[in-house]
């Protein structure tokens, strides 16, 4: 909560606390940063340190094991390991919200039963999710970072990291939801071109290389359904384009793309020229 804006309310809610002498305090997290940590010391009462197992970055039954796919390889790849894994309870975890709606459309046409789990879906809805997750209705769950901050669900078997993580302790954060309470688990990243970036730091902060393993022809589903995302989603993932409407330009890069005319020389539909003629009109 510290890290992700809600410090406010925070400070909202100790000012309605008893004193700090006369309460005790407790912080729980699986990751700490330390500007977190800074924020704790702050706000606790000559607080101890308590931390189980510290330098042991990740349980030691959680298989890891690291693909370097294209970005092209990367939904082929994920839904070939699917079903070879027969996924029944596995947390697929992307770094954006139009990705994640994107792999739910993708992987609900070729038949899982899958839902994503963003910052802005409603708290019916994410419960909702979580439950029929928990009680093995819902195959796959796709989550960002943001909403899987403080999930605890047993048995989950699989996680995949579609994205790879920008930062090294969401990694950790992230394999963690498996192999919990002494059960095994696997954690399968991809390193594609784009977040491949990442890998350096987040094996840096683990103290040791990722395992790999070569994508083998047989690893690539074929004959995938592409799956419909809404209109909305759909603009999204165009970078925000619409149809121009006629009368109106189509804007280019260095305008605002809703056909200002500002930057094309003409007047656009938004008003005639205001200057009045000057002499006759030729």
């Amino acid at each position: 909560m510290f890290d992700l804006g809600f410090i406010a309310d925070i400070r909202y809610i100790l000012r309605r606390l008893p004193q700090p002498q006369r309460r005790q305090s407790m912080l729980f997290s699986a990751t700490l940063s330390y500007r977190v940590l800074e924020l704790a010391y702050e706000h606790m009462n000559n607080p101890e340190l308590v931390r189980i197992e510290p330098d042991k970055m990740t349980v030691d039954l959680v298989r890891q094991i690291m693909y370097y796919p294209s970005m092209e390889e990367k939904v082929p790849l994920l839904v070939g390991l699917l079903r070879q894994s027969e996924a029944r309870r596995t947390m697929i975890f992307v770094n954006t919200k139009r990705m994640a709606e994107r792999l739910e459309s993708v992987l609900k046409a070729n038949d899982f039963h899958a839902q994503a789990l963003s910052g802005d879906v409603p708290q019916a809805k994410r419960l909702r999710f979580l439950r029929d997750f928990h009680n093995g209705d819902l195959a796959v769950l796709i989550a960002t970072d943001v909403a899987s901050r403080g999930l605890h669900i047993p048995d989950v078997s699989h996680v995949f990291n579609f994205d790879l993580p920008q930062d090294a302790a969401d990694y950790v954060h992230r394999i963690g939801r498996t192999a919990r309470a002494g059960a095994e688990g696997d954690a399968i990243s991809f390193a594609c071109e784009e977040f491949a970036v990442s890998l350096p730091d987040i094996e840096a902060y683990l103290g040791h290389k990722i395992p790999s393993a070569p994508i083998g022809p047989g690893l690539l589903a074929t004959g995938l359904a592409e799956g419909e995302l809404a209109p909305r989603t759909r603009r999204r993932m165009h970078g925000g384009e619409r149809r121009p409407r006629p009368g109106h330009s189509g804007g280019h890069p260095g305008g605002h793309g809703r056909g200002d005319s500002s930057h094309s020389g003409r007047p656009g539909r938004s008003g005639h020229s205001r200057r009045k003629p000057r002499g006759k009109s030729r």
